[in-house]
């Protein structure tokens, strides 16, 4: 099973990414090995998450979420939390 997910940082940006296990990907951008902008930018936490059977089809939601105006992003989260 493979996850998009949507991270909130500490500036307020919204990142977003693929992975297999949303918790151990959170911890790992926490330490600062989970890629270059979270590392920069800090990671707070996990403001929305998305379930797909396979790799290509997380990817292309991940491309598609990525293509969005932060208005859309924040519209999507708000399901879970309020930023």
């Amino acid at each position: 099973m493979y996850y998009v997910y949507l991270l909130l940082c500490r500036n307020k940006s919204i990142y977003t990414g693929i992975t297999t296990d949303p918790e151990r990907r959170l911890s790992e951008h926490k330490n600062k090995k989970g890629g270059h902008y979270t590392s920069a930018h800090g990671a707070v936490k996990i403001l929305h998450t998305e379930e797909y059977p396979t790799r290509s089809t997380a990817l292309k939601r991940e491309a598609e979420i990525k293509s969005w105006r932060r208005k859309k992003k924040i519209e999507l989260a708000s399901s879970m939390t309020s930023i």
